[in-house]
């Protein structure tokens, strides 16, 4: 259940375009759960995915700390939260030509679900 309600979840979001001039960006959100397969290739993913981040101009918010289940199934592995200044922008990180050779070393070292979530309109 708690699965599809975050699937649905996913990119549910007006168009860039279809918000009024002035009227400030709601935040993006990505959140992981990546079950970790080979440790050593992901390290190399995780440093290579961190300048990219930020590049597109986000930023960790949670990065495979300890993570509880309160209802529902526990998280496979770590979860990982990135912040973005809009939903445009955690789109264009995901797209983007220079994440995806970055994206295969984590498919290579680890089973992820990726979600993109707009947050709140200010």
């Amino acid at each position: 259940m708690i699965k599809t309600i975050l699937f649905a979840m996913l990119l549910v979001a007006e168009p860039a375009s279809a918000v009024p001039a002035g009227l400030a960006q709601p935040k993006a959100y990505i959140v992981a759960e990546i079950e970790v397969t080979d440790p050593a290739t992901y390290e190399s993913y995780k440093a290579s995915v961190a300048p990219l981040v930020a590049e597109f101009g986000g930023r960790y918010l949670v990065r495979g700390g300890s993570a509880k289940a309160v209802e529902g199934e526990p998280p496979k592995g770590r979860v990982v939260i990135l912040e973005f200044p809009t939903l445009a922008n955690a789109q264009a990180f995901i797209q983007s030509d220079a994440y995806r050779p970055v994206a295969e070393v984590r498919h290579k070292s680890a089973k992820s679900r990726i979600i993109i979530v707009e947050g709140l309109r200010p």
